[in-house]
């Protein structure tokens, strides 16, 4: 339940959306819990779907903080010298606001804001330990450090000097102020397609698509529409959902929603008195606990990040041909592997046909080079994707396979290099070469050393199942949320470590008859 002081800046805050034009046709904002904090519930049933019109020249968007009087000079000047980003624009206003306090025109929006996050830059000391082992420990603390090179390069001096010119008296300003911006930003940023009229006025020439700049981020540009980052009061306080009761749309012109360049909020499976979710998209719980600060239980939508240490290729004798052949593939080094992909394996976690038809891993090579290595009988249950599965047959390569790999190149291109191999022939002879089971080797031993490390930080599966079974209203959110998290990731590692060593084993057969 709301405390007194937060159902009143819930009542300033609707009364602030009113006198901007927003319009509640079938919901209102109300308290969820000390997890959500604040949420939409729809109050009425709407016979267009229609819950919640918010203008767009409400939205906060680069080009709003350019055109800005206060922070506009300065802010235009950082970018013209390709000193900040869109993005950082967005920040420094959100922080330079919050700090003019009452002559903040958004003081009833920014009020209703939580003050601290649970993404892991907010964490404690002993909540970040929790971490220790996973991707978000070292990904974390990389975010934090750049932060605060942000902060102390741009922003401490900065901020008060422009509330100097806003009449108050000189502060100090706090790099919690700008990490409490920069969440704010990235827990409720969405990106919006925009009308290229809306961004380039009447009269203003609008530049070719591939020049395109003007402090913006573009997230696609696709006819008249330009997709940018921004945020959209009211329609963020839409809470994630894995089955969404609503989807958000533009409407440029005013058909649906009855407001020309307005975002709507509609209806996709609400029920009356029920949260108005909607979806922030298929991710994780590393990405949503990053970004968010939350994580779900069982997420279906989990998945594993697996790499090859770039450093370690350097000390591989033959690092300069392998480099030459993985760039010459367009191959990566790093892979995700969501849970879904397991449900095609050796041993499927679940029969469920959708998640099956809905993941395309592009199997197998081309098997048609010359005909002595078969294809592998394994092919079809083989979960880890091609792109990663090429990238690792060549970093493990043997120098006789580098070396018939470039003999079968050689064959192609001959001997005055008339033509240069396509990325299917230079794949197609690496598989010629080395086949699966370095590769798979190679798999195995990454997967092994990730679980190492991911129980050297935090122990077993096991013993997080157990701490997660004990858990009460003493357990703080952020470990809670962290022991979900990593212990997924062990999980994942597992599943994923024994599909490689099975698939090694049917290779190794196979090879050897």
């Amino acid at each position: 339940m709301a405390s007194q002081e937060e159902e009143i800046k819930l009542q300033l805050f609707l009364l602030w959306l009113q006198v901007n034009g927003v319009e509640f046709r079938g919901c209102n904002i109300k308290y969820c819990d000390s997890s959500k904090g604040f949420g939409l519930f729809s109050t009425t049933n709407v016979s267009d779907g229609v819950f919640l019109v918010v203008p767009l020249n409400l939205a906060i968007t680069p080009a709003r903080v350019l055109d800005d009087p206060l922070l506009g000079p300065p802010c235009r000047a950082m970018y013209e010298e390709g000193e900040v980003d869109d993005r950082f624009l967005m920040i420094l206003f959100l922080t330079v606001e919050r700090l003019r306090g009452s002559n903040s025109t958004w003081k009833p929006y920014l009020d209703m804001i939580p003050s601290s996050f649970g993404n892991p830059l907010w964490f404690t000391d002993d909540e970040f330990r929790e971490l220790k082992g996973t991707n978000l420990y070292q990904a974390s603390i990389s975010q934090k450090k750049s932060l605060l090179a942000k902060f102390e390069d741009k922003v401490k001096n900065l901020v008060p000097r422009l509330l100097i010119l806003d009449g108050q008296s000189e502060r100090e300003v706090a790099f919690e102020d700008f990490l409490w911006a920069s969440s704010v930003f990235w827990t409720r940023g969405l990106n919006i397609p925009l009308p290229l009229t809306y961004i380039f006025p009447e009269g203003s020439e609008i530049p070719a698509s591939d020049s395109i700049s003007n402090g913006l981020n573009i997230a696609s540009m696709e006819g008249e529409t330009l997709c940018i980052e921004g945020l959209v009061p009211g329609i963020d306080f839409c809470n994630h959902g894995i089955k969404p009761a609503a989807t958000w749309e533009v409407d440029s012109t005013g058909t649906t929603s009855g407001v020309p360049l307005s975002m709507f909020l509609l209806s996709v499976n609400s029920e009356i008195g029920k949260e108005i979710t909607i979806s922030y998209g298929n991710k994780g719980n590393e990405e949503l606990l990053y970004l968010y600060g939350f994580v779900i239980e069982d997420n279906p939508d989990d998945f594993l990040m697996v790499h090859y240490p770039a450093g370690a290729l350097q000390n591989d004798p033959f690092a300069d041909s392998k480099t030459q052949l993985l760039q010459a593939q367009k191959a990566e080094l790093r892979c995700l592997l969501p849970k879904s992909l397991l449900d095609q394996g050796f041993f499927p976690c679940s029969s469920s046909e959708s998640n099956i038809q809905e993941c395309d891993k592009n199997k197998g090579p081309n098997y048609s080079w010359s005909g002595q290595r078969k294809t592998p009988s394994y092919v079809n249950q083989l979960v880890f994707p091609e792109d990663f599965m090429t990238s690792l047959r060549t970093v493990a390569m043997q120098e006789n396979e580098l070396f018939n790999v470039q003999s079968l190149l050689e064959e192609l291109v001959g001997s005055e290099g008339e033509r240069v191999p396509s990325e299917a022939e230079v794949r197609a002879a690496v598989w010629e070469a080395c086949g699966d089971s370095g590769a798979l080797q190679l798999l195995a031993d990454l997967l092994n050393t990730k679980l190492m490390d991911l129980e050297e930080g935090s122990g077993t599966e096991e013993s997080d199942s157990k701490l997660l079974e004990k858990t009460d209203e003493m357990m703080r959110r952020n470990r809670w949320a962290s022991i979900v998290y990593r212990r997924g990731q062990k999980q994942l590692t597992r599943l994923f470590l024994r599909e490689a060593e099975h698939a090694l084993q049917l290779c190794l057969m196979e090879e050897e008859c």
